[in-house]
């Protein structure tokens, strides 16, 4: 029998980051091992209704595995972030990446770094990793979109009906406090608007420099395996996570730490 080695005990710590706009909230989770501080970090970034609490147990599971830093924040509009202070621009998922993330890799002293993200955060570290070409050392999408696909709407159409029932947005609204309609409206808003229907991610993806994980669940709602296809096409693998939908951290959180494991111990 095998016996798998012991994982580190994760500390974590909160704080604030002023930028343009507001402040927002950061999470950073270490292992307790010196073995992990010469390691990259992961910079997580969530979906369009996530915030760092909606990560769960996965970023400490991910800092335990991988013995790396993990962070993780909630943009503004969301978590414990400020509200934002108007509307998504159509170019959102760019400008996170142009506009926000250089001041948290200063803030937090991260020199080179892995971009991991969840949906429209997957688009968001495809774009930072385009962005952040010699600091960027791998990228990791999970349920990313990387185009506006039919079926990609269709779910987000069923997902705004379903908040017009007070009770699932006061589900939400434990997490994004009196910010929750904004979310919402923010997430149905762009991707449903006209001007957005040809929003891809081709340019950055033509751009990314590093090695480049995509995971997707077989019964995702809100995308077709041709998303992490186009994501991983010459840049790396794409794996389909049977029996699962949109949110693989969550519905089979083993498997996606042991694949992003894997996949940045063979550096």
């Amino acid at each position: 029998m095998t016996t798998q080695p012991s994982q580190p005990a994760v500390r974590d710590e909160d704080h604030f980051i002023q930028v343009d706009g507001g402040r927002l909230f950061v999470r950073d989770w270490r292992p307790d091992t010196p073995n992990g501080t010469g390691l990259p970090p992961i910079l997580l970034f969530h979906d369009s209704l996530g915030c760092v609490d909606l990560w769960r147990s996965f970023p400490s599971r991910l800092a335990a595995a991988t013995a790396r830093r993990v962070i993780a924040y909630d943009r503004l509009g969301f978590g414990r972030s400020d509200p934002h202070p108007g509307r998504l621009a159509l170019d959102f998922v760019a400008a996170e990446a142009r506009a926000v993330v250089p001041i948290l890799l200063d803030r937090l002293a991260v020199g080179d770094f892995v971009a991991c993200g969840h949906s429209v955060g997957g688009g968001m570290a495809v774009e930072t990793a385009a962005y952040f070409q010699s600091r960027c050392n791998a990228l990791v999408t999970i349920a990313a979109q990387a185009f506006v696909e039919d079926r990609t709407l269709a779910g987000i159409r069923v997902a705004e009906q379903g908040f017009q029932d007070p009770d699932q947005l006061a589900r939400l609204a434990k997490y994004q406090g009196d910010k929750a309609r904004w979310a919402v409206d923010a997430w149905t808003g762009a991707w449903l608007s006209p001007e957005f229907a040809g929003w891809t991610l081709d340019a950055a993806l033509a751009e990314i420099r590093c090695p480049v994980l995509a995971l997707h669940g077989d019964r995702d709602e809100y995308g077709s395996q041709e998303h992490p296809a186009r994501i991983a096409a010459g840049r790396g693998t794409m794996l389909m996570l049977a029996d699962t939908g949109h949110v693989p951290h969550r519905e089979c959180e083993d498997r996606v730490v042991e694949a992003i494991r894997v996949f940045l111990a063979r550096g």
